[in-house]
Parts: structure tokens; C-alpha cells; sequence
């Protein structure tokens, strides 16, 4: 048996000493690390939501008996270009407007940065949205309501409804094309045109008084055809069912020279705190007026939002 000499053990024992007193020292730093962590404030995630309409995007011929006498299809170089516009739109979520479903949209959002979500309506003027990959979304059943004319020869749009799931967060969204042909005249008493958007209005109404109902945050986005201000019916009506942010009010849009918004996005229930100041924008298309017909007589509208995790 070898025994230490008694005069190591001294240095033993503060051996022992000094290493207790580094691992207590590494104990009450971690507590400190982790208190400071519960105390920082919860992170948020950017997200960017914008409405476009892209006026008779369909892979179709000219002169197809679905499309109406006039309708010049996009050509391949007209998809490739309006591609370009929306890479550089680099949106998380577009809610869409007259695209003849995934096919033509996906020449656009290509399938690698986005997946694509589309009402089930047998009509070339579909609503859908283009979402980036790596967002979760779950897509509801369309909201046949709004097809008031269901049945007719030129019957309308159905509503795309889709839940994003977002590090915590929930965000439900409704992608709209509204009746065209009553812009500012009063719903009731001004022809069939105001009389079907009238119509429409209960299917809006009720589909918001849900989402109140479950307290979830959510938009409605879309082209309303209808420019609205504070005392246009329609959004008074919306705004009677629960309290909204509309992000284009008080505003003009500049697209093809400017005018009066009829392209919209809603902020409902939480997500009404949720955007971003300041940070509506309108992309607007750099070839002059001959290229309307080319692109689209409607510019994407966007807003960024701040979701809580």
C-alpha cells in the first residue's frame, strides 16, 4: 500500500476546494443565463402578404369557348416576365385573382419556391393563393357562399380560405373576387351588378363573425371591386360585423397612373396590431401603358406583418 506524503494533502484539499468552487461558479451562471432568457421578449416573425390580380391568366388558346370574345391569352414571354415581378415581389403568401388555376400559376410561382392552393370552382377566373415553401397551411373548404349566382352560365367566384400554422401563431385567410360593375354606387336600388355584390355580403359578414366568434387572427384580401372610403356601404357593413384594418385606406394606388384602390387587405381580430407601420407598398410594372393588356390592369398590393412565435 503507497500512502501521500502528509504534506500533499494540503494541496489536494484546495484542489478540491478550487474545483467546487468553479463548478458552483458554472451552476449559478446558468441560472443567470437562463433567468435572463425567460426575461427577453418573445420573438417575432415577419410575414409578407400581398393580393394580385393577374386579369385572364390561363393557359388556353384564343378564341377557347371558355374565354370571353377579346380575352387575348398571355403569351410565354408575358409569363416569363410577370415571373420576374413576382420573384421580385418575393411575397410569403399572394392571394390570386383570375388565374385559371395551378397550371398558369405555377408559371409564374415557380413550384420550387411555392406551393399552390385553389378554389375548386369550375370557372377559368379562379381564386387561389401562392404560398412559399416551408410555411404550414392548412387549406378549408372553399367559401361556396359567395358564388351567389351558383348554377348560372356566368356564375362567380367561390372564396379561398387557408389557415397558416407559424411557430405558435395562427393566421386564417380568405382570398376574394368580388362582383365587378358596382364601384361606388349605393348596393341597393342601382341594377343587378350592386344587387349581386349586395348579395354577396352575408357570406363576408358570416365568415368574419366566425373567426370573431373562435378569436382567431385573420385577413381578407382580394380584388373587392369597390373603391371604398369612410362611408362606402360595403365596408361599413364589414366593419359592423367585427372591427377591421383596412391597409389601403386614406390611400391611392399608383398603378397604371393612378387611381382609387379596388384591391384590398383586411386585418382582423389580433392581426389588426400585427402590421408592419408603414409598410403597405404597391409594386408597380416598369413598360409603359402598351403593356397593360400584356401584364395585368391590376398591380400587387402587399403589407408586412409581425407575427408574435
Amino acid at each position: 500500500m503507497t500512502f501521500l506524503p502528509l504534506r500533499s494533502l494540503p494541496f489536494l484539499w484546495l484542489l478540491f476546494l478550487w474545483l467546487l468552487f468553479l463548478w458552483l461558479l458554472f451552476l449559478w451562471l446558468l441560472f443567470l443565463w437562463l433567468l435572463l432568457l425567460a426575461s427577453v421578449p418573445v420573438a417575432a416573425r415577419d410575414l409578407k402578404i400581398a393580393t394580385w390580380n393577374m386579369e385572364w391568366l390561363t393557359l388556353r388558346p384564343a378564341g377557347d369557348p371558355e374565354l370571353p370574345e377579346g380575352v387575348i391569352p398571355k403569351h410565354a414571354e408575358d409569363r416569363a416576365l410577370l415571373q420576374r415581378y413576382a420573384l421580385a415581389l418575393n411575397a410569403d403568401i399572394v392571394a390570386l385573382e383570375e388565374v385559371d388555376g395551378p397550371g398558369p400559376a405555377a408559371e409564374i410561382f415557380p413550384p420550387d419556391r411555392y406551393r399552390l392552393f385553389f378554389t375548386q370552382d369550375n370557372v377559368v377566373q379562379r381564386v387561389g393563393f401562392a404560398v412559399k415553401r416551408g410555411l404550414t397551411i392548412i387549406q378549408n373548404p372553399d367559401l361556396v357562399s359567395l358564388d351567389v349566382l351558383r348554377g348560372a352560365r356566368h356564375s362567380l367566384r367561390s372564396g379561398a380560405d387557408i389557415t397558416l400554422k407559424l411557430d405558435g401563431s395562427i393566421l386564417r385567410l380568405l382570398g376574394v373576387h368580388l362582383k365587378s360593375g358596382c364601384q361606388q354606387a349605393p348596393l341597393s336600388g342601382s341594377g343587378r351588378t350592386c344587387d349581386t355584390l349586395h348579395r354577396q355580403l352575408p357570406a363576408l359578414q358570416g365568415w368574419i363573425a366566425q373567426r370573431r366568434e373562435e378569436g382567431v387572427p385573420f385577413v381578407v384580401l382580394g380584388d373587392f371591386n369597390r373603391r371604398m372610403d369612410a362611408h362606402d356601404e360595403l365596408e361599413t357593413a364589414l366593419a359592423q360585423t367585427a372591427p377591421l384594418l383596412r391597409v389601403t385606406e386614406g390611400q391611392a394606388t399608383p398603378c397604371w397612373g393612378g387611381n382609387a384602390f379596388i384591391d384590398h387587405i383586411f386585418l382582423g381580430g389580433a392581426a389588426r396590431g400585427w402590421m408592419a407601420p408603414q409598410s403597405m407598398r404597391v409594386m408597380i410594372y416598369r413598360e409603359g401603358p402598351e403593356a397593360k393588356e400584356r401584364l395585368s390592369d391590376h398591380c400587387p398590393v402587399s403589407v408586412r406583418l409581425t407575427l408574435p412565435e
